[in-house]
């Protein structure tokens, strides 16, 4: 490890979401004031990490139940989309920019880490091509406003399930001290010929209808904080959940911590409803996890 002393640039704003300081504040600062329902503080959420104008409504449920002022560290788990990667990985960045000023990386924690469990280290250019967490960044900066934190993005790689159960014994403790959060990024099911699942249940109502019961069976299981349940629903189901593996570390340090805690979903939504085999869509929720 050479942790280079730069800075992350914000590769997806422009083209995934604003990168126009004050039309980006407004727009986050608007979805976050329409979100209704209240679970909070939260000590972990679930966000989704599409373009903002596809799920940042919906993101902002999950955002709204941080409370700044409890929090010196935000861990962000997000799925790898383009490198394949058996285990978890950290940045080799001193600071991730977004368009709203920048996020400073703490370092010693990735040091720790590194001591505690199998941690690899991104490329620049896997860091740097990933949108899973930085879909993540503009509201945390949004959320945080000018509060004194750091952030801990982490990589999550095609774990087994020995493998997730592993990383949330490694977290655990992480998620037990109180000044830290969790952002679990994920987007729900991805559905249509060009994700190849096209999975309906042929029950009542159009394809939308299927996809949602799909999904809701799994938001249940995670709302029970039931991670061999939700293991064996993704088995039976093969739902395309792209932040499963960071969802099942979170659900595993949980179990871990020995804690119930109230795991609540406050929104969820499609990207379009389908109705024909040739549609597709992307489904979207957010979740706050109150110990």
């Amino acid at each position: 490890f050479s942790p280079a002393m730069s800075a992350r640039v914000a590769s997806h704003a422009g083209s995934w979401y604003s990168n126009n300081p004050s039309e980006l504040s407004a727009q986050l600062q608007g979805w976050l004031n329409s979100a209704v329902g209240q679970h909070q503080p939260a000590k972990a959420i679930i966000s989704p990490h599409a373009g903002y104008s596809y799920c940042g409504a919906t993101g902002a449920h999950a955002f709204k139940q941080i409370v700044p002022e409890k929090v010196k560290r935000i861990f962000i788990l997000g799925p790898s989309h383009h490198a394949y990667l058996p285990g978890c990985a950290l940045t080799q960045h001193a600071q991730y920019n977004t368009p709203l000023g920048p996020l400073r990386v703490d370092q010693a924690m990735n040091a720790e880490l590194r001591t505690k469990g199998d941690f690899d280290a991104m490329t620049v250019g896997v860091d740097e091509d990933e949108h899973s967490i930085e879909m993540q960044l503009s509201y945390i900066r949004q959320v945080m406003q000018d509060a004194d934190f750091t952030i801990v993005p982490v990589l999550v790689g095609a774990l087994t399930v020995e493998r997730e159960r592993e990383y949330g014994k490694v977290f655990a403790p992480y998620l037990r001290d109180p000044g830290n959060v969790f952002v679990i990024s994920s987007d729900f099911c991805h559905w249509g010929k060009r994700f190849s699942y096209t999975r309906a249940d042929g029950g009542a109502g159009v394809i939308g209808d299927s996809i949602e019961r799909l999904d809701r069976q799994g938001m249940e299981l995670i709302e029970a904080l039931d991670a061999p349940g939700f293991a064996a629903y993704l088995k039976a189901t093969k739902n395309t959940i792209c932040g499963r593996h960071p969802i099942a570390v979170l659900l595993n340090a949980i179990q871990e911590l020995g804690r119930g805690g109230a795991m609540r979903f406050l929104a969820y939504a499609q990207s379009s409803k389908c109705a024909k085999p040739a549609d597709s869509s992307v489904s979207y929720a957010a979740a706050s996890y109150v110990a």
